[in-house]
Protein backbone atom coordinates (compact mmCIF):
# COMPACT_ATOMS: atom_id res chain seq x y z
CA UNK A 1 0.00 0.00 0.00
CA UNK A 2 1.42 3.42 -0.90
CA UNK A 3 0.41 6.92 0.11
CA UNK A 4 0.74 10.45 -1.24
CA UNK A 5 3.11 11.33 1.62
CA UNK A 6 6.49 12.82 0.67
CA UNK A 7 9.74 11.54 2.18
CA UNK A 8 11.35 14.29 4.27
CA UNK A 9 14.80 12.86 3.49
CA UNK A 10 14.84 12.54 -0.33
CA UNK A 11 11.50 14.07 -1.42
CA UNK A 12 10.18 10.88 -3.05
CA UNK A 13 6.40 10.30 -2.99
CA UNK A 14 4.54 6.99 -2.65
CA UNK A 15 5.66 5.78 0.78
CA UNK A 16 4.87 2.20 1.81
CA UNK A 17 2.70 1.89 4.95
CA UNK A 18 3.66 -0.47 7.77
CA UNK A 19 4.07 -0.56 11.56
CA UNK A 20 6.79 -0.92 14.18
CA UNK A 21 6.58 -4.35 15.82
CA UNK A 22 6.94 -4.88 19.57
CA UNK A 23 7.53 -8.55 20.38
CA UNK A 24 8.68 -8.14 23.97
CA UNK A 25 7.21 -9.96 26.95
CA UNK A 26 3.58 -8.91 27.50
CA UNK A 27 3.52 -6.84 24.31
CA UNK A 28 0.44 -6.21 22.16
CA UNK A 29 2.44 -6.81 18.96
CA UNK A 30 2.89 -3.19 17.91
CA UNK A 31 4.76 -0.23 19.38
CA UNK A 32 2.95 2.73 20.95
CA UNK A 33 3.90 6.35 21.58
CA UNK A 34 3.25 7.54 25.16
CA UNK A 35 2.87 11.24 25.99
CA UNK A 36 5.32 12.95 28.33
CA UNK A 37 8.99 12.52 29.16
CA UNK A 38 10.32 9.10 30.15
CA UNK A 39 10.14 8.56 33.91
CA UNK A 40 11.39 5.34 35.44
CA UNK A 41 9.82 3.51 38.37
CA UNK A 42 11.70 1.94 41.29
CA UNK A 43 12.48 -1.23 39.29
CA UNK A 44 13.68 0.67 36.21
CA UNK A 45 10.57 0.26 34.05
CA UNK A 46 8.85 3.21 32.37
CA UNK A 47 5.99 4.87 34.26
CA UNK A 48 2.93 4.70 31.97
CA UNK A 49 -0.10 4.79 34.26
CA UNK A 50 -2.62 7.47 33.28
CA UNK A 51 -0.75 8.62 30.18
CA UNK A 52 -2.44 8.61 26.77
CA UNK A 53 -1.06 6.05 24.30
CA UNK A 54 -1.07 6.25 20.52
CA UNK A 55 -0.52 3.64 17.83
CA UNK A 56 2.62 4.32 15.77
CA UNK A 57 2.03 4.19 12.00
CA UNK A 58 5.23 3.86 9.99
CA UNK A 59 5.82 4.76 6.35
CA UNK A 60 8.95 3.63 4.48
CA UNK A 61 10.40 5.37 1.47
CA UNK A 62 11.03 2.73 -1.25
CA UNK A 63 13.72 4.97 -2.77
CA UNK A 64 16.02 5.68 0.22
CA UNK A 65 14.59 3.50 3.03
CA UNK A 66 13.89 6.46 5.35
CA UNK A 67 11.07 5.89 7.88
CA UNK A 68 8.39 8.47 8.70
CA UNK A 69 6.51 7.80 11.96
CA UNK A 70 3.10 9.19 12.92
CA UNK A 71 1.11 8.75 16.14
CA UNK A 72 -2.40 9.98 15.39
CA UNK A 73 -4.71 7.21 16.71
CA UNK A 74 -5.12 6.98 20.47
CA UNK A 75 -5.20 3.40 21.78
CA UNK A 76 -5.68 3.91 25.49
Amino acid sequence: MTTDLRCTHCGNTGLDQGFVEDSGQGSVGYARWIAGPLERGPLGGAKRLGRPRFQIDAFRCPHCGHLELFASRQTG
